[in-house]
């Protein structure tokens, strides 16, 4: 669907994207996370054709967008961070607007505008002005604008900042339902919204990639610690220590409070191989009662830290 390759872009002296090469599959919805000035908005302006990259390559749809860029823009639907709305406008008049500046036919365009109206969920403000409008529903009728063609691709500059907590469920949502039949990339700051919208994450730090899958695989990084929670009857503390620290994997074990006779502990490890066998074959050594089992990876967020933090 979209081959990045090498891809590298200066503003002056400054090098803003340093050779990225990505591939983003049909059908996927893409998180693009990073700090300020990591790149992101560089690189999307550069898929959508708005900027040109100073070397490298991009194709989406088996077009260069060195070669063939009105091609690519056909396929591509774009929300930049602040929508670009004509806010004196009604949101129908904006809409077939939008629909004709696309060359929609007349009969296609009504059922068109009838659909987006479902999908963003419009049909309570149609008749509005848009400049009445909350920010949620200005971001709503920008994505009707950028699906109007229906696209094979979208992409969200993030579509989410600046919102509520109900209006981020919302364009969430939106964005799911559109992710089931379209290639989706979003950048945003909010690693919640990644987690529970995107397929796939993709961190930039300084104009380069410093993690690409997801979030599951990369909260199961080599490079990054997980822990096991487990809880003990008939325990004690320095006993537990002695047997489960010389595990191999195993950074630290830390005792976290005992309640009824019930002692709970944190095994940190720092390995990427599962050592739960082993440890659960020495507890089972002991005439100990396990009351509790589990695994606990980093959280995105302390994983973004780390990826992204000053060196």
């Amino acid at each position: 669907m979209i081959e990045i390759s090498d891809l590298t872009r200066y503003y002056g002296d400054l090098r803003a994207l340093d050779h990225i090469s990505l591939s983003i599959k049909r059908g996927e919805i893409l998180g693009l996370l990073g700090p300020n000035g990591a790149g992101k908005t560089t690189l999307l302006r550069i898929l959508t054709g708005y900027l040109a990259p100073t070397s490298g390559a991009v194709t989406a749809m088996g077009f260069s967008i060195d070669e063939k860029p009105l091609e690519i823009k056909k396929f591509i639907g774009y929300l930049p961070e602040e929508a670009p709305l004509y806010k004196d406008m009604l949101v129908y008049d904006y809409l077939n607007y939008v629909a004709a500046v696309r060359g929609i036919t007349r009969e296609r365009k009504t059922r068109r505008i009838r659909e987006l109206t479902d999908i963003c969920g419009l049909s309570e403000i149609m008749h509005r002005s848009i400049h009445e409008l909350s920010k949620g529903y200005k971001q709503r009728v920008g994505l009707a604008h950028a699906m109007m063609s229906d696209p094979e691709i979208l992409i969200l500059d993030e579509p989410t900042s600046g919102l509520d907590p109900n209006q981020i469920v919302e364009i969430r949502d939106i964005i799911k339902v559109i992710g089931k039949e379209k290639t989706v990339i979003l950048s945003t700051h909010i690693l919640s919204e990644v987690e529970a919208t995107c397929d796939r994450v993709v961190i930039i730090n300084k104009g380069r990639i410093v993690a690409d899958g997801s979030t599951a695989e990369l909260k199961q990084s080599s490079e990054l610690e997980y822990a096991l929670n487990i809880t003990l009857k008939g325990a004690e503390g320095q006993d537990v220590k002695t047997l489960l620290s010389p595990v191999e994997g195993i950074k630290e074990v830390r005792e976290l409070g005992a309640t009824n006779g019930e002692l709970a502990f944190r095994l940190v490890c720092d390995t990427a191989k599962d050592i739960r066998d082993e440890v659960y074959g020495k507890i089972k050594q002991r005439d100990w009662i396990l009351l509790e089992f589990t695994q606990e990876y980093k959280s995105l967020e302390k994983i973004f830290r780390e990826l992204t933090k000053e060196s």
